[in-house]
């Protein structure tokens, strides 16, 4: 069964103030329209997204790779009936099942959207629509005050994404004249029943200038956060120097490994490729291949972090502890701070480069090598 969304972005959303439409305006470091998006774009179910534009914003956006626009009309009702037409035109199998969504619910997350499918999927009807029951005291209000109530049985909020098998809806709409105000009216009014299943309180319609606050909360616990960790040990050999995170200190000894044995900068790899996971320097930068002996250790970090961006996220903080008694890393840490902030693209106030001892205990008390330990957040932007 094929399964699409219609993304609904066509409106002009003057209630929500702001010098441009609430789909392009900020909110929690992205635009509405790319929260939106980005739920729907991580539903595995879905085969083919639409959104629906407005013929001025059409420059606006740059869709992500898989992502459609066509062009919206003048009511929203107008603009689902052109998405729907739109996937019919471009093959879209008449008994699969789309998804209408309005893109003002930027709080939507992939698991239900599936949600929603699913239940479409498990019939008898071949429609479904999200909604909560009311649960406050209903007022009718008149120059400012109560004049009367409203018994609240039976009243429920809607909400979107509303699903339906689509030859039905396609129908619906194309027999609809006027406006509507949502796709379960125009389904109803072509006499298609449509069941209720549970709504999602977080599931924020941006209406009013208030609502960014509460929506940014919402999508904070919302954010893909990642965090990953790394160790590395280099034994001690013959040398003059040791490199720790970029920095060549003057020592007794030399660091041994296959590379340039930068056992600060490896744990770091490590952590953002354990974040991320990807594995490790080894699965990258595999040590039987001569081409990486005597290699600098920036050239596997850059890797890490042209990775972590690639895909997506922005490094939120990294820590590395360097573990031996000699040499001493106090008088270094902030040229390593300096350093990895160079390689990374990162401000020095993210980074942090300490050290400490083993108490003269294991081999690193024992002087025979060097220990690092990193920790590396990643936060999907």
């Amino acid at each position: 069964m094929q399964c699409a969304a219609i993304i609904v972005a066509a409106g002009r959303g003057t209630r929500a103030g702001g010098d441009q439409p609430k789909q392009w305006q900020p909110l929690a470091g992205r635009r509405v329209i790319d929260w939106t998006v980005a739920a729907f774009q991580a539903t595995p179910e879905l085969d083919r997204i639409v959104v629906v534009l407005h013929a001025d914003d059409l420059d606006r956006y740059d869709p992500p790779e898989g992502v459609e626009v066509t062009t919206g009309g003048a009511e929203r009702s107008d603009s689902v009936r052109l998405g729907l037409d739109y996937l019919s035109a471009t093959g879209f199998s008449y008994d699969s099942y789309v998804a209408i969504h309005d893109v003002a619910r930027s709080c939507t997350k992939p698991a239900y959207v599936s949600y929603v499918l699913y239940e479409l999927s498990q019939g008898p009807q071949r429609a479904v629509a999200p909604a909560l029951p009311v649960t406050d005291a209903l007022w009718i209000g008149q120059d400012g005050e109560v004049a009367g109530t409203r018994d609240r049985s039976g009243l429920f909020r809607a909400q979107t994404p509303q699903a339906f098998v689509f030859e039905d809806i396609l129908a619906a709409h194309r027999a609809h004249a006027g406006p509507a105000a949502d796709d379960v009216e125009v389904a109803r009014a072509a006499g298609l029943p449509v069941r209720i299943i549970e709504g999602d309180e977080n599931n924020l319609k941006i209406t009013h200038a208030h609502d960014f606050a509460r929506a940014e909360k919402i999508l904070e616990f919302q954010m893909d956060i990642r965090l990953g960790n790394g160790y590395d040990v280099h034994r001690f050999g013959d040398g003059d120097h040791v490199v720790l995170c970029g920095v060549k200190i003057p020592h007794t000894r030399g660091l041994q490994g296959h590379s340039d044995a930068d056992v600060g900068m490896h744990a770091l790899t490590d952590a953002i490729y354990g974040a991320l996971a990807l594995g490790d320097i080894g699965r990258h930068f595999p040590p039987s291949d001569p081409q990486w002996k005597g290699a600098e250790s920036h050239i596997f970090l850059r890797h890490a972090v042209e990775l972590t961006r690639q895909k997506g996220f922005e490094f939120s903080n990294v820590d590395v502890t360097l573990i031996c008694e000699r040499p001493k890393i106090g008088p270094h840490a902030e040229a390593m701070q300096h350093a990895l902030s160079t390689i990374m693209g990162l401000e020095t106030s993210r980074i942090s480069v300490k050290a400490t001892t083993s108490e003269r205990l294991g081999f690193t008390g024992r002087e025979e090598g060097i220990a690092a330990q990193a920790t590396a957040t990643l936060v999907k932007t």
